[in-house]
């Protein structure tokens, strides 16, 4: 398992140089649950958001576009599913913890096997930008449970817009801005996410 310094993490992103993390992860620590034994997501926290580093984040890393930071914490060590969205994410890791990631190059009619996937280290403070063809989802670690901060174009991961499939893509769009692939022995497949992923569920715990 590498770690995001490596240069094969390259092809899903970078670690971001240029911010103090310091006061947006003191402020997650002391104001948000890290639980044991599930994981939690908040697409938007207005106290995370109330920071200076949010306007550094939003004009910069996103170039003046609206954003949001949120959390996601708790304790999990499978893959489960991969997301995309139009747009990058920001990643900063609170605990040291684990990204599995894929290329959405890789999805061939609607299906990836996870022997495609490659497993990235961020280590307790850094901060990683992963672009828009780098597939994702829930942060791992191989035991015990982690805090991260994730910072996403404003309104992403909130309700589903209505709309009319008109192609295959369409099929995979779970929530706003998020287009979900998820593996067959899912949660998130028994309650109606599109399913395409193939092979073993990715537990790095074992």
């Amino acid at each position: 398992m590498l770690t995001v310094f490596d240069k094969s993490f390259a092809a899903y992103g970078r670690v971001l140089e240029g911010y103090d993390f310091t006061e947006l992860l003191d402020k997650l620590e002391a104001t948000t649950e890290k639980p044991a034994n599930r994981v939690i997501y908040t697409p938007s926290d207005p106290a995370l958001e109330a920071l200076p580093i949010f306007e550094a984040l939003q004009n910069r890393a996103f170039g003046g576009m609206p954003i949001q930071i949120g959390y996601c914490n708790g304790a999990n060590a499978k893959l489960n599913c991969l997301e995309y969205h139009r747009g990058s994410e920001i990643v900063v890791a609170a605990d040291e913890l684990v990204l599995i990631v894929a290329k959405l190059q890789d999805v061939v009619d609607g299906k990836l096997c996870t022997c495609k996937a490659e497993m990235f280290v961020v280590p307790k403070g850094v901060g990683v930008i992963c672009y828009e063809t780098t597939l994702h989802y829930a942060p791992a670690r191989k035991e015990g449970a982690f805090r991260s901060i994730i910072v996403l174009p404003r309104m992403t991961n909130t309700e589903k817009p209505a709309m009319t499939p008109g192609e295959p893509e369409d099929e995979r769009l779970f929530a706003r801005n998020k287009w979900l692939i998820a593996h067959p022995e899912t949660g998130e497949a028994k309650g109606g996410a599109y399913v395409g992923l193939t092979g073993e569920n990715i537990d790095i715990s074992k």
